[in-house]
């Protein structure tokens, strides 16, 4: 339960494309195929409701990581990148590794869970960086919270990039105020994508990373797509990606994208209702344990003290006492001490016998 993907069956169109790709044996140079761009723009309007031009979108033969580390190494601030703690522990590495300074900044924390810090940043700024849901908590964060950042950000010259791969499993359940709402017919909720929910004045300076390998569950076929509504840093950011071998398109990662985006959807609404009773089941169990009640993705965010556990080394306590494995709290900077993140996307046998398992507590 510690790795942040699906131990759930990919959905069975995804597979079929790949089937009929693979016996089409010419696996050379593929180029992109350009109504890719329009695809996820129809994906965006029929799930969020959101309004992205086909224009902004750069299709990626590469994970979201490899796309964020080659944005970073784009733009190149010079002024320390910001991000929120607890946070995925990805942005700091991939700090560490471009060889740009950070900082972190930590997350309100209330009744109703967690809060993006208000007010202007501290200067100066270089980027911020925000996964949004939340990782590790869920949360699902406010039109009007993603449009306050955006600005905060662009008053010092500040690119906000938007890291929204848990961005298509918001549940059933978790409608947000000031967000654009999707198809009234079908279970999920409206997303608020940093790119559409920005003030357009201040859009040149957002960047929002997607991709459908968690949403689908074949993040083993890494691709992603990049919304770049300025297009001077878009074609830089092209050109940076072509410098490590990285061009648009990609064979597999076409035939992925393209399946997922046309026929996955009736999968993803039984997935996200799946989702949604699992997150039951364990917050019904766990109680004041929960952090923060998630709203999406598959994350669940625990308070090591509050399960009986000894937060210096929690991870390890809860594999001995309960055979079940999390991810270590530190993981996610200064504000995740003290924490456990257990992944829930797991099949209902499965998550019975994490129940059970529980009982030991």
């Amino acid at each position: 339960m510690g790795l942040a993907d699906m131990d759930l069956p990919g959905p069975p169109a995804v597979a079929a494309a790949l089937e009929r790709r693979a016996r089409h044996r010419a696996y050379g140079y593929t180029v992109c195929d350009l109504a890719g761009r329009t695809l996820v723009a129809d994906w965006y309007r029929a799930r969020h409701g959101a309004e992205v031009d086909p224009d902004w979108v750069l299709l990626l033969p590469c994970g979201p990581r490899t796309a964020l580390r080659v944005l970073l190494e784009t733009v190149r601030p010079q002024a320390p990148v910001f991000f929120p703690t607890p946070e995925w522990g990805g942005f700091a590495q991939l700090c560490r590794a471009a060889g740009l300074p950070y900082r972190e900044l930590p997350l309100l924390r209330g009744p109703g869970g967690y809060r993006l810090p208000p007010g202007p940043l501290p200067r100066p700024a270089g980027a911020v960086l925000l996964s949004n849901p939340h990782n590790p908590s869920g949360t699902v964060w406010p039109a009007d919270a993603v449009r306050g950042l955006a600005a905060s950000a662009a008053e010092g010259g500040a690119l906000l990039v938007s890291d929204e791969v848990h961005g298509d499993l918001t549940h059933p359940d978790a409608a947000q105020p000031n967000a654009a709402q999707p198809d009234a017919t079908r279970p999920g909720a409206a997303h608020p994508v940093a790119v559409t929910v920005a003030d357009p004045a201040h859009r040149h300076l957002v960047v929002t990373l997607n991709s459908v390998g968690k949403t689908f569950n074949c993040s083993g076929i890494p691709s992603s797509f990049a919304l770049v509504p300025d297009p001077a840093l878009r074609t830089r950011f092209a050109e940076a990606l072509a410098g490590y071998g990285l061009w648009e398109g990609g064979l597999l990662e076409q035939t992925v994208q393209q399946a997922a985006l046309r026929e996955g959807g009736p999968w993803l609404d039984a997935l996200l209702a799946h989702l949604a009773a699992a997150r039951t089941l364990l917050t019904d169990r766990l109680g004041p344990a929960v952090r923060s009640t998630p709203r999406a993705s598959y994350l669940l965010w625990l308070d090591a003290a509050a399960l009986g556990l000894p937060p210096a080394n929690a991870r390890r306590a809860l594999l001995e006492r309960c055979g079940l494995e999390a991810s270590d709290g530190a993981e996610f900077g200064p504000g995740g001490r003290g924490s456990l993140r257990l992944n829930y996307a797991l099949p209902g046998p499965v998550l019975a016998t994490v129940l059970e398992r529980l009982e030991r507590l």
